[in-house]
């Protein structure tokens, strides 16, 4: 298996930032240099400093690339310039939303600057972190004196933004970012970041800006959606409006051995009551962040209802109660389930919990009570609650999806009810990946597969600590 992605661009700019790495170390310490980027180690007798920092690159493989570029965002001394060219690379495989141009210009008229420039040193450590502030000077900028080199960026910000705050408006500023140009994601980053507590420590100027930006992002079918809080502001994050449904879920009804009974305790409330052995159906009922519901949510959770003494005995239990309402005859989700966790390891406790059996629709009445309008494909068999209000579900498709009589006849009828309910599932705001069960039958064949995939899923969807 090979990542298909051309990561060539990333390629060059990691070896302009590591070659230095020959210059800065002894021999001894250069694995060292090497394991605090992620990279393999190269001993020292096979050539120079140079040659085995240019041997130990080469072994990075593509799909490795992009944890090692994030080591080098978080150690490395990096200009601005490199910084940003190397976000911009890793932030593009994100599938970041979509800025029209217009929509940006029309945004930025529609601002008014004060709005955003209540603290200088705050706004200023803001455009610091997204935008090239500083020029690089030559020797010949040096010789001259202070007074008749060009002024920096900075310094124009400093003189037309805070000491005359009449000279620019919200669009000369973003004109002379360069924000009109930049990529999707860094603008959405940036915008998600004007209205965090970062800069403005006062909630009705985030929500006031909020709204001025919704009112035009909207037309870009995004809009900033209050996701959790940040040491008691709201914080806000870029999220998609074309996701139908696109809320909190209120309970998660998960890991059933048996089709639950269900009843309402309070139909006002939505408060729900499993009847008879609560242990045939799991509910999580706590409040949804816009973290999703990671491993250590549902751990806490777990370990709380069932009144465990420690951390170590819910991990144990909770992963045992999880694998054991996967199917007997269906090898395949029990390796993907497995397999889930032993290739993220201990990191799975900062990542999405991977729920089994998890009830999309739930009717009292049987499919064959309610006649034509049965809701059909009750059950997920994996659903992930990522970040931003992200839905992703994976099936695990036997024969029984697409044929009858014990797999003997193709059954196009199967196949038709599986593409509407996709069709659905999207319309609602999921995202569906289906796999083949002989692609996760073999034990070792599925590792590859996952191997390959999963990081790159949750890349896709900017879920963050992703990386084992």
């Amino acid at each position: 298996m090979v990542d298909s992605k051309d990561r060539s661009a990333l390629r060059q700019l990691v070896s302009d930032v590591v070659s230095p790495l020959g210059d800065e170390n002894t021999h001894p310490t250069l694995n060292t240099a090497f394991a605090q980027l992620g990279m393999p180690p190269v001993p020292e007798d096979e050539g120079s400093k140079r040659v085995r920092v240019e041997r130990s690159l080469a072994q990075v493989s593509d799909g490795d690339l992009p944890r090692v570029a994030e080591h080098i965002l978080a150690r490395r001394n990096l200009t601005p310039a490199t910084r940003n060219a190397i976000e911009d690379l890793l932030w593009a495989e994100t599938s970041p939303p979509e800025i029209p141009k217009r929509v940006r210009r029309e945004l930025a008229r529609a601002l008014d600057l004060t709005d955003m420039a209540r603290s200088e040193a705050r706004l200023m450590a803001l455009l610091e972190r997204f935008w090239v502030l500083d020029r690089e000077e030559s020797l010949a900028d040096l010789l001259l004196p202070s007074a008749d080199r060009t002024p920096s960026l900075r310094q124009h910000i400093q003189q037309h933004v805070f000491r005359n705050p009449e000279d620019w408006s919200a669009e000369d500023l973003f004109e002379h970012l360069g924000a009109f140009e930049a990529s999707d994601a860094r603008l959405a980053r940036f915008l998600e970041q004007v209205v965090s507590a970062d800069v403005l420590l006062d909630e009705p100027a985030q929500r006031h800006l909020v709204n001025v930006f919704n009112k035009h992002i909207r037309n870009a079918g995004i809009e900033l959606r209050e996701t959790g809080s940040d040491g008691g502001y709201p914080r806000f994050t870029m999220v998609s409006t074309r996701l139908a449904d696109n809320r909190r879920p209120k309970n998660v009804i998960f890991a059933s051995l048996t089709k639950p009974d269900i009843r309402f305790l309070s139909a006002v409330d939505n408060d729900i009551e499993i009847v008879g052995d609560p242990d045939n159906v799991l509910v999580y009922d706590r409040q949804i962040t816009g973290d999703g519901i990671r491993w250590r949510d549902l751990q806490s959770w777990w370990q709380n209802s069932q009144q465990l003494p420690s951390e170590a005995e819910a991990k144990k239990t909770l992963y045992h109660r999880l694998r054991r309402s996967l199917p007997d005859n269906s090898p395949g989700q029990r390796n993907l389930f497995e397999l889930y966790h032993q290739i993220f390891g201990p990191a799975v406790y900062d990542l999405p919990a991977l729920l089994p059996e998890v009830w999309l629709h739930w009717d009292h009445k049987t499919v064959r009570e309610r006649g034509p309008e049965a809701l059909l494909r009750s059950r997920m068999d994996f659903l992930l609650l990522l970040p931003h209000g992200q839905r992703v579900v994976f099936e695990v498709d036997g024969s029984q999806h697409y044929t009858r009589d014990d797999g003997q006849v193709p059954d196009s009828s199967k196949y038709a009810e599986m593409a509407a309910g996709d069709r659905d599932l999207k319309l609602r705001g999921y995202e569906v990946f289906r796999f083949g069960h002989d692609e996760l039958r073999d034990f070792e064949y599925a590792r590859d597969l996952l191997c390959e995939f999963l990081p790159a899923l949750f890349q896709r969807f900017d879920v963050n600590g992703w990386t084992s």
